[in-house]
């Protein structure tokens, strides 16, 4: 294995702002320390959270690295003390709580998984974050279970196009809202039951009439704002609601008389900032349930696109532009 450089050339954030805002620096090579491994990143994941951090609206938890990027794929090249899962030149996919937009990044031994046979190392590199946040959120927070309907908001981004084919997977009924026929078509392409596209259609009403009358029995949502309400309208009595983002804001005006006439829970997570234990426990669960689903070939993140690391900048144009359907992907 080729020796580890003392310096590398990283994308960071020179101040809040515009994709404009991303440039080049030069940075050291972090070591890794107790418990830790150093990855030589061959595909780093985008993901919203990168947008809002860039934008200076979500700091990095204490302790992280203040480099964007919170998913990476590649080859381990150098151990911490008491490092057990992992040897040098393994291939891994990992979590990762900052620092994910470099040539080689820290992880926790106890968050990276091996890539799984069948996944390209870009796949990989687009797993763990949207991984992770459905896994916990629908089945650990929501408790999806089979023969049960999943709506998720937001249904052709890269967690919805996970939590699709993770939900049919484990047997449940899916129906999604997007913005396009475009995305409406890729979603029942990867396994959606229907496809709703909220600027021509009734949320609400369709889902009501697709579950004659039962309803949603959990909703992942990404929207928030006027959503909220009409979550409660479409939820079915003892539904899961369970927030994952506030793209229309944190603020809405609801009646509340549906959460208790309904039985339904209000739940919701945000990942980063969740203790190193938390999440090594989200992996186990996700090795012994998920994983072999991928080694099988029935799950696989869908990839919208990749850009060189040092065109990161324009993955957030495209991030922001809302035209992707899955994930985008920044390549080493």
């Amino acid at each position: 294995m080729e020796p580890v450089p003392a310096q590398m050339t990283v994308i960071g954030i020179s101040k809040p702002g515009g994709p404009e805002v991303l440039l080049p620096e030069t940075r050291p090579v972090p070591a890794p320390g107790p418990g830790e491994i150093l990855i030589k990143v061959q595909a780093a994941g985008v993901n919203r959270p990168d947008v809002a951090q860039r934008s200076g609206s979500y700091p990095p938890p204490p302790g992280a690295s203040d480099l964007p990027g919170l998913e990476v794929a590649g080859q381990v090249v150098a151990l911490g003390d008491g490092v057990s899962r992992h040897k040098l030149g393994d291939s891994v996919m990992s979590l990762v709580a900052g620092g994910g937009y470099a040539p080689y990044c820290i992880a926790q031994d106890a968050q990276a998984m091996a890539v799984p046979a069948g996944l390209s190392i870009i796949e990989a590199g687009a797993t763990p974050e949207t991984l992770m946040t459905v896994w916990h959120n629908v089945f650990e927070r929501g408790g999806l279970k089979p023969g049960e309907t999943l709506l998720i908001h937001g249904g052709s981004s890269g967690i919805g196009t996970m939590a699709i084919q993770l939900a049919k997977a484990f047997g449940a009924k899916v129906i999604v809202t997007v913005g396009s026929n475009d995305k409406a078509a890729a979603c029942v392409k990867l396994g959606a039951d229907r496809a709703i596209d909220y600027k021509a259609e009734d949320f609400v009403a369709i889902v009501k009439e697709f579950t004659e009358g039962h309803g949603a029995d959990v909703i992942l949502d990404m929207v928030g704002g006027d959503y909220i309400e009409k979550n409660y309208d479409v939820a079915a009595f003892d539904g899961r609601i369970v927030q994952i983002a506030f793209l229309h804001g944190p603020k809405a005006t609801v009646n509340f008389v549906k959460l208790m006439m309904k039985r339904l829970q209000h739940t919701g997570s945000t990942l980063r900032p969740r203790s190193n234990a938390d999440k090594a426990a989200m992996v186990a669960a996700i090795e012994a349930k998920v994983l072999p689903l991928f080694r099988e070939g029935r799950l696989k993140p869908l990839i919208d696109s990749t850009f060189p690391l040092t065109e990161a900048a324009e993955a957030h144009r495209r991030m922001e532009s809302s035209q992707h359907i899955g994930k985008i992907v920044l390549t080493l």
